[in-house]
């Protein structure tokens, strides 16, 4: 007997696809070019780096909605290379890091990472939230940043934010929240709708009629950059090696943790296989040292075009592929259409994003849930936005660490009260 399999990819599926690769793009592009930027590189390697990874993350990675490209989180890292050595050095630190990453692989440290609390993953995902709407605010009010936009403390520069209201422009502001408001108006009329689309399409049909001129994206060049040059040197043990290793660690937690949380938006909740984040650190490993190559920026999960992906319809790995078709095109035919958009559309998109990252109903949940988890949420959330990921995984890992030591000593201690 012969069993005939139904192929069930439809039109459905792959409107869903290309609406969610073409709106991830969107909100990649003017990120890719403002990360590379701030590493010192040239801008079109921030874009580069999501366009040469996404075949491999597509065929070899476990997350089928998960988009990856450059990461603030790498900024610190990348930075310091390119200032000793230039692109040179930018591609030393990535592939050394992605090296890391394929050691971490084959020892399967991947899925001791993947069994995060889920309250730590809660936490992360919510502090990330917070951190896309505060990283966004200069933009969308038109306040220049009080501090350097290489912080990891988003609270300084939140209050640096709230020093400087009275220099808010009404310009930028109106078109930052229309985007804002239709992408929810949007998501609230339909869950499948592209919100982010729509938002950005009222916001811009809004300046249109205003007449009010803001900063657009502008003119993007498309150019295959050159392979990087570079030479290793004894110097590069002490100050290449434990940079790409702290890479390394920094990246695989913010993609493990941002899969686990993309997953949990997907509405996946069942227990992940141990295999699979090791299978993901794998393919992202392999995806970096293509990257490096060229002295483009390492490829992390990231949550703003991993969420807008799923919220558009994206539900398979084509969508990876078709986000990094998008930039492609946007960078070449449609380079006219993108560069007439505004930056501070593009800030409310990333603002709701991360809206809907802050996941509203752990906050409802708070005050019963067990002490315990409510502490770790919390402790990892704001370690999020003060220091960094890894250091905020570590936070509230470490309350269920001193959870179950409490509870293992707190007996004797009880035992030897009563004798007394």
């Amino acid at each position: 007997m012969i069993t005939k399999i139904k192929w069930k990819y439809g039109w459905s599926a792959l409107s869903g696809d290309i609406s969610g690769g073409v709106i991830a793009a969107l909100i990649a592009i003017p990120y890719g070019l403002a990360m590379a930027s701030l590493m010192g590189l040239p801008p079109v390697l921030g874009l580069f780096t999501s366009i040469i990874t996404a075949p491999a993350t597509a065929l070899l990675g476990r997350n089928p909605v998960l988009i990856g490209g450059t990461a603030s989180a790498t900024v610190p890292f990348v930075a310091l290379a390119v200032k000793e050595q230039g692109i040179g050095g930018a591609a030393k630190v990535t592939m050394v890091s992605a090296v890391f990453m394929m050691m971490f692989c084959v020892l399967k440290l991947g899925r001791h990472l993947s069994k995060v609390p889920h309250a730590v993953v809660s936490g992360f995902s919510c502090g990330i939230g917070a951190m896309m709407v505060i990283s966004q605010l200069n933009t969308i009010t038109g306040v220049a940043p009080p501090t350097s936009a290489t912080s990891s403390n988003m609270v300084a520069l939140f209050v640096g934010w709230l020093g400087s209201l009275d220099a808010i422009q009404p310009g930028p502001m109106m078109i930052g929240l229309l985007a804002v408001v239709g992408s929810m108006a949007a998501a609230k009329w339909s869950s499948k709708a592209p919100a982010p689309l729509i938002g950005i399409a009222v916001a811009v049909a809004a300046a249109q009629v205003t007449g009010v001129r803001e900063a657009v994206v502008g003119a993007l060049a498309l150019e295959l950059p050159p392979f990087a040059g570079f030479a290793w040197t004894p110097s590069d043990v002490y100050r290449v090696l434990p940079a790409g290793f702290g890479l390394a660690v920094v990246t695989s937690v913010n993609l493990l943790i941002t899969s686990r949380v993309v997953e949990h938006f997907r509405g996946r909740h069942q227990q992940l296989k141990a295999a699979d984040a090791d299978t993901e650190l794998g393919a992202y490993s392999i995806a970096n040292l293509c990257a490096g190559m060229f002295g483009a920026p390492l490829s992390v999960g990231i949550p703003a075009r991993s969420l807008a992906n799923l919220r558009c319809g994206g539900t398979t790995r084509l969508s990876i592929l078709f986000h990094a078709a998008a930039i492609v095109f946007f960078l070449s035919a449609g380079n006219d259409l993108i560069a007439q958009i505004p930056l501070t559309a593009l800030a409310g998109v990333v603002v709701f994003s991360g809206l809907c990252l802050l996941d509203w109903s752990t906050w409802k949940r708070l005050p019963h849930m067990r002490r315990v988890d409510a502490v770790a949420f919390l402790a990892t959330a704001i370690a999020v936005l003060v220091v960094n990921a890894l250091a905020a995984v570590s936070a509230g890992c470490l309350v269920y660490v001193l959870h179950w030591m409490y509870a293992k000593l707190s007996p004797p201690l009880q035992l030897q009260t009563v004798r007394e």
